[in-house]
Order: structure tokens, then sequence, then C-alpha cells
């Protein structure tokens, strides 16, 4: 039961990463590339018990490869292990211990921002591991001296593992990061030899060195929308007068009125669809030439900036962002059959920086 849970919560993570991801943001040329790294780790263990907290304390080392599928999240396995104390009747005793583990990775800074230069990137993880115990020599010989070990093994002990923890990377140079990190892994209460009718606890404060390996950033260009020039109109040749007879004098026609149409561009916050206050002018402005004009019609669409968000998600927000502005509309008075609603997500970016292009492109005409 206890493994099922921690494989639930191994899943949660990896649903809460992808929903989290965020692409490459700043430089337009910049984008974060899928690439490996290595961790190896020295550091200390403590195993839970009942004595002094000194006298638990062992030695410990980590090895890791992990591979980050995006900005925000990636997948470990490694070894880990060496050393494990225990104590009874104010006796220790050391044991030895090598654990295989599997590990889901969730990097908090690019959860909110990638940047690839930053200099502090904390992490969280959860995983499950396989603890292989042997040399139990010590607590063999104090059961037979005569201290009774209720759950004591001889040879070597197979235990499933959950575990969890944090960690922070501290950049030194582009692809050398100072590791620090704690962990804690929970094992069957056999794993000690001692019956305490709770798990037994490993605790683990590491230091080390995280390598980048492979390509991290990759080059993105965008390109420049392609000018709209103005259509050129022929200037139509005035008609020989006759020759012989003067044309009689026509009466002038009044030249109709031609109506300017009107654009405005309604800007939101990042992964937002709620119309700003300082942008509810610019749906004003709309609805009063609408009013002007019972012949003219609104066409919006919705716009997503592709530096944020993915692809779906960014085209459900496209949309909630163009019926927002419609919304306004209808409540300035405007008749739904008079507004045009349309959105393109990230497929088209009207603009050349990501913030403008968190944007709805309004036209009456």
């Amino acid at each position: 039961m206890k493994s099922k849970r921690i494989l639930q919560l191994v899943a949660c993570a990896c649903m809460m990463a992808t929903a989290t991801q965020v692409k490459a943001a700043g430089e337009d040329s910049v984008a974060f590339n899928p690439h490996w790294d290595l961790r190896l780790q020295g550091g200390a263990a403590y195993t839970l018990g009942e004595t002094k907290f000194k006298d638990l304390i062992s030695p410990a080392v980590a090895i890791y490869g992990a591979y980050r599928f995006t900005p925000v999240w990636g997948l470990r396995a490694g070894l880990s292990g060496y050393e494990s104390k225990g104590a009874m009747m104010k006796s220790v005793y050391k044991y030895n211990y090598l654990q295989g583990n599997v590990d889901v990775v969730v990097d908090l800074g690019n959860a909110f921002k990638y940047n690839p230069k930053r200099l502090f990137n904390p992490y969280v993880f959860l995983g499950i591991g396989v603890n292989g115990a042997f040399n139990n020599d010590d607590a063999v010989a104090l059961n037979d001296a005569g201290s009774r070990l209720e759950y004591l093994w001889r040879d070597n002990k197979i235990s499933p593992v959950g575990r969890g923890g944090i960690g922070l990377d501290i950049r030194l140079c582009k692809r050398v990061y100072f590791n620090l990190e704690v962990n804690a892994n929970v094992l069957s209460d056999k794993y000690n030899s001692k019956k305490a009718d709770n798990p037994d606890w490993v605790f683990n404060a590491m230091g080390g060195l995280s390598i980048r390996l492979g390509k991290m950033e990759k080059t993105v260009k965008k390109a420049e929308p392609a000018p709209v020039q103005p259509a050129v109109v022929p200037e139509k040749k005035p008609e020989p007068k006759p020759a012989v007879e003067k044309p009689k004098p026509q009466p002038q026609k009044p030249k109709p009125q031609v109506v300017e149409k009107v654009e405005e561009n309604v800007f939101f916050k990042i992964n937002s669809s709620v119309v700003a206050q300082g942008e509810k002018s610019k749906i004003q402005r709309l609805a009063d030439y609408l009013k002007a004009h019972p012949q003219a019609k609104v066409s919006i669409c919705g716009y997503a900036d592709k530096d944020t968000g993915t692809p779906q998600f960014n085209k459900v927000l496209s949309r909630k962002r163009s019926e927002a502005v419609a919304a306004a509309l209808k409540a300035l008075g405007i008749p739904e059959s008079r507004i045009s609603v349309d959105y393109k997500g990230d497929t088209v970016q009207p603009f050349n920086t990501a913030e403008k292009n968190r944007v709805t492109v309004c036209i009456a005409e």
C-alpha cells in the first residue's frame, strides 16, 4: 500500500511539472535544449535510532545520471549508499548498503521563468528505490552475545524505498554547478534489525558537483514580419473637352463621407485573460465607434506569445482573451451579431516582442 502511494506521488509530480512547463524567455534567439546531467555527491548519512545523534552519523556517496526533458522537470537514476548504523543497549553496530534510485526532479526556479544564467537553482524531487544491505556482522555478534534483535538479518536484506528531498545548484560556470542536497529515505522496519513498529528512516546531507552534458541551449531566430506596402491607386486622366460645344455645367454631387476604420490592441498580462483596468478605455472607444456607425462591425482575434506555455494552453488562452473583449463590448450595448471572434494561439505572432503578443487585435469598420 505504501509503495502504491509513493508511485502516485511520483506520477502527480510528473503531471504538475508538465503542466507548468515554461519555454525559453528573454532573448528571441535562446531556447532550452533537452540534455543530460551528471551528479557526483558525497556527505553524511543519519539512520534514525535510539541513541545520540552523533553516534549514528556515517559517510555516504552518490552518483546520478539525469535527463532534463524541459526547463522544469527531468528524470534521474543512480546509486547511493556506503554505511548505516544502529544501536542496541548503547552499543552501536555498523552495516553497509547500496541503493538504486529513480527520481522525478522539478526545477523550482524555471517553473516561473527559464533563465540559463541563474546563479541559484533550487529543486525538489520524489522517487523510489531498492536498498540492498549487507555486512551485518556487528549486529549478528550483539544478538549472539545476548542482546536480542527481533528483526535480525544475517546475510543481506533487500528493501523497497520511498524517497524525497530538496536541493540547490549554484552556478560556477556554464556547465558546472556546485550542488547541495538533503534527502529522506523511508524503508521497512526490518532495515536496522530492530523491531520498532514503525518504518526506518535514513537521512542524507550531500554536497558535490552537477555537470551539464550536451548542448543546453539552441538558437531560434524569429523571422521579422514583412512590411505591408500600401496599395497604389492609379490616377484617372481627365477626359478631353469637346472641340465645338462647351460642356454644360453639371451639378456637383456631394462626395460620400469616408469613414476610417478603428483598430485597438487590447493587451493582457502573462497567462491571463482578464481585461486590465487600463485597457478598458480601448474597448469603450470601439463601442462608441460602433454606436456612431450602425452599419459597422468589429472583428476580434486573440493571440498568445509562444515564449510562454504550450501550444495547447496558448490556443485556449487566446480564445478566452477574444471572448473577454467580446463580452465587454456586449456589456456596453453592442449586439452579438456585429461581433466576430477568432483566435490564433501562438501560431501567429503579430508583434516582435513576447509582451505585445499577449494581445487581442480588434478592427471595427
